[in-house]
């Protein structure tokens, strides 16, 4: 279904007045989901921007969601890419997701390392900057946490050292967890509304949510759309009522 836009023009032609009515398609409503590999498209998976287009393409909405995830990335890398894969696109909304690679420490390395990729505050402040560069271009912002990780024989090999505990079920979310707790910190002070992706899997069985202990599977992405779901129709009509 494609939604119009119904145009109304007033004419003379002589002594009389006419009225023209027309009817323009309107311009979809660009949504940019911009993140790492648990947003990223991943084969054949449905990840959860597939859903929501989906849902927009059976309610006629004119809304076009594209995939700005991009593997391995964290926020010093996303800052790179940020004008080109989000900015230049003119997005109505834009979803922000990170924290995982951020908060990462590669004890698998030789030597370990013995902290994050990207510090706390380091995250904090790239998160800050990408939501001040949005709100002084008037685009909406959904902010996400990250989803909690699970362990598994693979991630146990790698990860399985100090400061992470393999023999703790949430061992592996030592350093993360800390992470979503700015998240939420950061979208409280900007007043920006927030899915907590990580709150919602812990919930759950976290395993039965991921594909391999750290990407959602087809459940995980079908619960993360659910939560975006609950915000973004509003939001994109409010816009829409504002720029009529």
């Amino acid at each position: 279904m494609k939604a119009y836009r119904i145009m109304f023009g007033l004419w003379l032609l002589g002594n009389l007045l006419f009225v023209s009515v027309s009817m323009a398609e309107e311009s979809p409503q660009q949504v940019v989901e911009f993140g790492d590999s648990t947003t990223a498209p991943r084969g054949s998976l449905r990840v959860y921007s597939l859903i929501l287009q989906e849902h927009f393409r059976k309610t006629g909405q004119p809304v076009r969601v594209t995939n700005a995830g991009v593997p391995g990335n964290h926020t010093v890398a996303a800052r790179k890419r940020f004008q080109k894969d989000v900015l230049d696109r003119r997005p109505a909304v834009v979803i922000i997701q990170f924290g995982i690679n951020d908060s990462a420490i590669d004890v698998w390395k030789t030597p370990p390392a013995k902290s994050p990729r990207v510090s706390q505050e380091a995250y904090e402040q790239n998160l800050q900057f990408f939501i001040h560069e949005l709100q002084q271009r008037n685009v909406s912002i959904i902010l996400m946490t990250p989803n909690p990780l699970a362990w598994t024989p693979k991630l146990k090999e790698l990860y399985g050292k100090p400061p992470y505990n393999p023999q703790d079920e949430d061992g592996f979310n030592l350093l993360l967890k800390e992470f979503a707790a700015s998240c939420r910190k950061i979208a409280k002070q900007e007043k920006i509304p927030m899915v907590d992706v990580y709150a919602e899997f812990q919930k759950q069985d976290v395993s039965q949510l991921l594909l391999d202990g750290m990407h959602p599977n087809e459940n995980g992405h079908q619960l993360v759309a659910e939560q975006i779901l609950k915000l973004l129709p509003e939001i994109l009509g409010k816009r829409s009522t504002e720029q009529e």
